[in-house]
């Protein structure tokens, strides 16, 4: 029988990692949309607190990784020396108009999709289109020559890269490892602190579980990327999981299956459907749904589309940058998040006050709500 090659080892690992985040997605209903919606509308920051808990666990791992010189997280993606603030800014704040109106995000549209859900179906569908044509098609152009050469080199000012551990450590004088492991230990246990504080999440198992299971699956996408995949005849690129990019290649590997090799984030794709299939199969939660309105078709449509070019411009999603990229304390994952809550908040507002208010009002109202504008 001939031997497995490190891609595909890699990618059978990310396969069954990702049908463990499958199942966990969907029995725990673990949503950073539904995060910061129960945030905005009902006050509510447990399942919010979920998310923090995994970047948390995500980030002590991986910098605990780092530090024991296991990976590399200087060659991931995140910490490129170009800094793409109009990416991060534009694509994060689309990312989150996009999931509010698909009621999810990349990850959550997987889950949901095998959960028997077509609406995500389609949002699946036409994300991984956008997505691929933001990587090699059409909207390419927009992002090679606008949003590019925006970015700015952080080598131009002494850094190595744009790690938040550098740039304290250029700031300070200090030396770059101490310096990031002390941030590491200040943002990582900070978090898991703000997490755990709160009562009403502490009696929550779902949240619990599912934030130390997706921070644990994001640094083991680390290690099996960064170490089986390190190979000095067939090296894999390190990453972590991400669902933006990867649906698209999902879309191409599919179309070119004979002359293609699975690649790690392509078999997280799928791995993340299996699982919650199976799962709802199992559990008796398989449900067909469909649009309700011509609205919600249009709506979904829209989130596709928002969802697949602004995760390519922002270089990822709530799991891919929220999660995996705050690992690396890259500062554009930073900006990213923040862009995306403030997307997604926005347009939970608008919504609301849209009920009954023309947009221009209802987003005055939005903004003076979010205190952007005086009342």
């Amino acid at each position: 029988m001939e031997e497995w090659s490190v891609a595909h080892k890699v990618a059978l690992w990310g396969f069954l990692g990702a049908v463990v985040f499958g199942v966990v997605g969907n029995r725990t209903q673990f949503c950073t949309m539904g995060a910061i919606s129960d945030w905005i509308n009902m006050g509510s920051l447990a399942r919010f607190r979920s998310w923090l808990l995994a970047m948390g666990v995500a980030l002590l791992a991986a910098q605990a990784m780092q530090a024991a010189d296991w990976i590399d997280l200087s060659a991931s993606m995140y910490l490129s020396s170009r800094l793409g603030l109009a990416g991060h800014i534009v694509g994060g704040f689309l990312f989150g108009i996009g999931m509010t109106l698909g009621a999810g995000c990349g990850q959550r549209t997987l889950v949901r999709v095998g959960g028997g859900n077509l609406k995500s179906l389609v949002v699946l569908l036409i994300l991984g289109l956008t997505a691929y044509m933001t990587l090699r098609g059409l909207l390419a152009v927009v992002r090679i020559e606008v949003i590019e050469p925006l970015s700015i080199g952080v080598t131009e000012y002494g850094l190595a890269d744009q790690s938040l551990g550098t740039l304290i450590a250029w700031a300070i004088g200090a030396d770059t490892g101490t310096t990031s492991i002390v941030v590491s230990l200040l943002i990582g246990l900070g978090l898991i602190w703000f997490a755990a504080k709160d009562r009403v999440f502490r009696a929550s198992r779902d949240d619990i579980i599912s934030g130390l299971v997706v921070g644990l699956l994001v640094a083991g996408a680390w290690y099996v990327t960064g170490v089986i995949g390190n190979d000095d005849f067939e090296p894999v690129r390190i990453e972590t999981l991400t669902f933006i990019a990867p649906v698209g290649n999902a879309l191409n590997y599919l179309m070119t299956w004979t002359g293609s090799t699975i690649g790690f984030g392509v078999a997280v794709v799928f791995g993340v459907l299996t699982g919650s299939l199976g799962y709802s199969v199992i559990s008796g939660r398989f449900r067909i749904e469909t649009f309700a309105t011509r609205a919600d078709m249009l709506n979904h449509l829209y989130a596709g589309v928002l969802m697949g070019f602004g995760g390519v411009l922002s270089l990822g999603c709530t799991i891919g940058q929220g999660v995996g990229g705050l690992s690396t304390l890259s500062l554009g994952s930073f900006v990213t998040i923040i862009f995306i809550v403030f997307g997604s908040a926005l347009t939970i507002k608008v919504q609301y006050y849209g009920l009954d208010d023309p947009f221009l009002k209802s987003l005055r109202q939005s903004l003076q709500d979010l205190r952007l504008l005086p009342k």
